[in-house]
């Protein structure tokens, strides 16, 4: 890493080191360049070269800049771990799903027609038989495993790799890495991510097609060996091991969907962990489709859903996928119905949340139609930060207020935020369908509570807030039905009391004018006849 002065950040760049004035050293010293810059290369990785020169003598000057081009063009640091003389792991990952696109029959080796083909992809020329036999030779005697009766193994192409590292052929890696598309951090280059595919509008979304998702399956029924329905946390490393990494260790993938009793993974949720991935992300969601086999267009993977403005004129919705926004106060029970979402077992522990968190699963609704729900928390003091962005609600399908239906004060601040989110969906053209979510419905409510939380969903025009128990798992098909919402998303629209009045108003100004144009109009024609009449008048005198 170098010090960027003029931007104030660490840059990440190879380095090499030049000793200078190699024509002044002392013949009878003899410490060597390597003596002194070995400990300082174990200390810093980046260094690739170290070399001495002499420009007033000419001496090594064209290796100098020699090294400096193979180590912007052929950087070992992506590549290779120095300490532990081994490939890195994302340079692992990377090999071995080209391995895998190269063994065209999936027999676990390159035979040497394989061999063959994947040497004049990569490097324009064909290999000689007596070359294909001295590559296995040099492999086998160092590596039995390497070759088998069928060919080259993944370990044997590894270890070749490893091999042309440690002897300083990086180009050979390298090229290999870019022909299959790899940039420089041995990601997928972006010009292999069709990002015109997914250019969308605020309210729109991009979603898996069928195309991806009967891939997926099949994806899911090879790695889930004892087909049992649960693929296990190993399982899912082994899905991703040929992609840069596991895109579902960190936030906000990880523990974002439902796992099985054995801590693995039902269909469902590797769907849904898809799904939101999708949802959030279509680049990285297209470039670990790639990673992972997927054979065809990736721009046939994906699709752009409709607008969410057109959804509620044509009164229905065509997503499979929705996101919901929960609101609520503090303790009002938000995480808890994020957690019963995933089939977590209650608990009467309390951790406020900080951060956004998410939840997706799959809800089936009648028919045996099965929809992706996202469930999306809003921390109370992250509900300002939200609105106040103009397109902010512009990706919710609809928002679910929760407050404890047992405390005045947690319905109170739950009211507020629901005007709060109507009135800027009224003032932005992004309005969301809402529902009122009644939790701990196994307490005893506040006085006036339906009374008064009955008025506000009235006055508003949305559905009155649905009781829950979490505790009780009585959860009155919550999930269903907000889905059923965010399918017919007229008709759960809150209006506020600025709303209406300002409709109001729209109203009287177009009826006014219709008022003008209706009068000017029948002055119009007043004036026309008036002008016949004069006319026959002055013809008959």
């Amino acid at each position: 890493m170098i010090r960027n002065s003029n931007f104030k950040k660490w840059v990440k760049v190879p380095v090499i080191v030049v000793g200078c004035k190699l024509d002044l050293r002392d013949d009878q010293q003899q410490v060597s360049l390597e003596q002194v810059m070995s400990p300082i290369m174990q200390q810093f990785r980046e260094i690739e070269t170290c070399i001495e020169c002499s420009a007033y003598k000419q001496i090594q000057i064209p290796e100098v800049f020699y090294y400096a081009q193979k180590a912007v063009l052929h950087p070992t640091g992506p590549l290779f771990d120095q300490e532990s003389q081994t490939l890195k792991p994302r340079c692992v990952r990377a090999l071995k799903r080209i391995f895998i696109l190269c063994d065209h029959d999936r027999d676990g080796a390159l035979s040497d027609a394989e061999l063959n083909d994947f040497q004049v992809k990569c490097f324009n020329a064909p290999l000689q038989p007596s070359e294909i036999v001295g590559v296995k030779r040099v492999v086998q005697d160092k590596l039995i495993e390497g070759v088998n009766e069928r060919g080259l193994t993944l370990t044997g192409f590894l270890f070749l790799h490893a091999l042309f590292i440690e002897k300083g052929r990086l180009e050979t890696t390298w090229t290999v890495l870019r022909k299959f598309g790899y940039d420089n951090d041995i990601k997928l280059s972006d010009d292999l991510i069709p990002y015109s595919s997914f250019k969308r509008a605020p309210d729109q979304s991009v979603e898996l097609t069928n195309e991806a998702i009967e891939f997926l399956k099949g994806i899911y029924e090879l790695f889930d060996s004892d087909l049992d329905n649960n693929l296990r946390p190993i399982e899912v490393e082994d899905v991703f091991s040929t992609a840069p990494e596991s895109p579902w260790s960190d936030a906000p993938y990880k523990d974002a969907a439902e796992k099985t009793a054995l801590g693995g993974l039902s269909l469902d949720a590797f769907l849904s962990e898809w799904a939101l991935m999708t949802l959030l992300d279509p680049a990285c969601s297209l470039e670990y489709l790639i990673c992972i086999g997927y054979p065809g267009d990736p721009s046939s993977a994906i699709r752009v859903s409709r607008r969410r403005r057109l959804d509620r004129k044509k009164q229905q919705s065509e997503r499979n996928v929705f996101q919901c926004f929960v609101f609520g106060p503090a303790n009002a029970g938000k995480s808890t119905l994020m957690n019963s979402f995933l089939g977590r077992p209650y608990s009467d522990s309390y951790s406020p949340t900080t951060d956004v968190q998410y939840a997706v699963n799959a809800v089936e609704l009648p028919g045996g139609i099965k929809k992706t729900l996202v469930l999306r928390e809003i921390p109370e003091d992250g509900v300002a930060k939200l609105l106040s962005g103009k397109e902010s609600l512009a990706a919710c399908d609809i928002a679910v207020f929760v407050h404890d239906s047992s405390d005045e004060s947690s319905w109170k601040r739950a009211a507020e935020l629901l005007v709060d989110v109507a009135g800027h969906g009224e003032d932005t053209g992004y309005e969301v369908p809402c529902l009122i979510v009644a939790a701990k419905d196994d307490l005893d409510s506040f006085p006036m509570a339906i009374q008064d939380s009955t008025r506000v969903s009235q006055d508003m025009g949305i559905e009155a807030p649905i009781p829950i128990s979490s505790k009780l798992s009585d959860f009155n098909n919550i999930f269903g039905r907000i889905v059923n919402a965010a399918e017919h998303p007229h008709l759960s629209i809150p209006e506020t009391e600025a709303g209406r009045s300002r409709k109001q108003y729209h109203r009287l100004i177009n009826r006014s004018l219709m008022f003008v144009s209706v009068g000017a109009a029948v002055a119009i024609v007043g004036l026309a006849a008036y002008r016949i009449y004069a006319a026959r008048k002055s013809a008959s005198s």
